[in-house]
């Protein structure tokens, strides 16, 4: 059974672009609807529901912070993105302090558009599933921490949902109303995360051909969500613990430092008190994010989890109707989950892809690696081509992950020399070593 599409309000009444958006939202599988105008879209979002809202804000002609403010409020947790033509820093700003989730000047190339969209619909709406003890209790300090202001950090194995926790305590917090802005610190590079953190006025580098505003400002108001801090540079952490500390942000080349009023959410996967006695993360930054501290046990260690989870996923994916039978729960709570949610999300998304019926069975649970002893046996896999994708994957990650660990005992544990011998930043080294970790190898000290 496929995925249930995602459900997009495009409010535009220029009707030649808004066909030009819905075509191509409908073509990259999402649900677009339209309404011509933020009067209609209101009565729209008074009886359905809709994952994201685009609202061109020139068609008709709409004062921001006239229209925003109500058609925010009538669109709940979807994400609001705004539209307008040869629009400045300041009206974008603006915007995003009336709560929207992002800004675009038009015309805007499709597909940076799509991506746009990609990245606000990624883990929205994404509930909490809380049903062993373990996690109750979680979800419980939770909401106590969501009534405060002050930063929390949120660590767990990757894809345990520190992201989804996030975002909760975001929705349960006085800012609910406010932005929420997430940034993957790992997966940007060092000589643009400055930049994009904390923004940059016109000339302040190669490249810098217009001012910008940086995460901090835009999250104004609402919640910043630093995904994988560890993987943060060390100078960067000095910058970022000003920032903590003073709550106002000077964009790259200004002269005069701004305002905040920002709830920051750090999260990471790994033990950030471990990489302080390494050297790796600044300890002064480390009891500034550390005030309330939140862990995500693994998977593993919260089986009640993985049924209630698993049938979450299939409502999430594959609408009502569909469920699991005793053979599938069997073989699900047999599994050990190294990917942790987000590998059991993967996993219902194939089987309702390659399931037939109302019920997903074992046979349609295909998983990313091996099952572990004592799970059914599936037999020698049908398509040759099919089974050998995932072990060459599996054998050129175990032929760098050796090539790392033995440039590492080469120089004696030295981070800073074995990247400079693999030819790699000393950061792109910390965050292959994570992954490295959270996969269980043995990393030399």
């Amino acid at each position: 059974m496929k995925p249930e599409a995602t459900r997009i309000l495009i409010i535009d009444g220029d009707s030649a672009q808004a066909a030009t958006h819905t075509g191509l939202l409908h073509r990259a599988g999402h649900e677009p609807r339209l309404a011509s105008d933020a009067g209609q879209a209101v009565r729209l979002l008074e009886r359905e529901h809709f994952d994201l809202l685009l609202w061109n804000a020139d068609q008709p002609p709409s004062d921001l912070e006239q229209t925003l403010p109500g058609l925010r409020h009538a669109a709940g947790d979807a994400p609001l993105i705004v539209m307008r033509a040869e629009a400045g820093i300041e009206e974008a700003v603006a915007a995003m302090r009336l709560g929207a989730a992002d800004f675009v000047t038009l015309p805007a190339a499709a597909d940076y558009l799509l991506k746009l969209v990609e990245h606000h619909l990624q883990g929205r709406g994404m509930q909490f599933v809380a049903a062993a003890p373990a996690t109750l209790a979680l979800l419980d300090m939770a909401r106590r921490v969501a009534a405060s202001d002050a930063t929390a950090l949120v660590t767990g194995e990757s894809g345990t949902g520190k992201e989804v926790l996030a975002r909760y305590l975001h929705r349960h917090s006085p800012r609910a109303r406010g932005p929420f802005v997430a940034v993957n610190c790992a997966a940007i590079p060092e000589n643009m995360l400055e930049a994009l953190l904390f923004g940059h006025e016109k000339g302040a580098f190669t490249g810098a051909h217009e001012a910008r505003p940086g995460k901090f400002e835009l999250a104004n108001g609402g919640t910043l969500l630093l995904d994988e801090i560890s993987e943060m540079d060390l100078g960067l952490q000095a910058k970022l613990l000003r920032v903590l500390q003073e709550q106002e942000v000077e964009r790259l080349g200004a002269r005069r430092a701004q305002p905040l009023d920002v709830r920051v959410i750090a999260t990471s996967n790994r033990d950030l008190a471990a990489c302080v006695r390494e050297g790796t993360f600044r300890q002064d930054l480390y009891y500034r994010l550390n005030v309330l501290p939140l862990h995500l046990p693994p998977l593993r260690e919260r089986p009640e989890d993985i049924i209630p989870l698993a049938e979450y996923f299939l409502q999430r994916h594959g609408g009502g109707g569909i469920t699991l039978t005793p053979a599938a729960c069997r073989c699900l709570l047999a599994h050990d989950w190294p990917g942790n949610a987000r590998e059991l999300e993967n996993l219902i998304q194939r089987a309702l892809i390659l399931g037939n019926g109302e019920r997903i069975d074992q046979a349609d649970l295909v998983f990313d690696q091996a099952p572990p002893a004592g799970q059914v046996d599936r037999g020698e896999p049908e398509n040759a081509a099919e089974a050998a994708q995932p072990l060459l994957r599996r054998r050129l990650h175990n032929s760098e992950s050796e090539l790392i660990l033995n440039a590492l005992r080469a120089n004696n544990g030295n981070r800073k020399r074995t990247a400079e011998q693999l030819g790699i930043s000393p950061r792109t080294l910390r965050y292959k070593l994570a992954r490295m970790r959270d996969a269980g190898m043995s990393i030399p000290a």
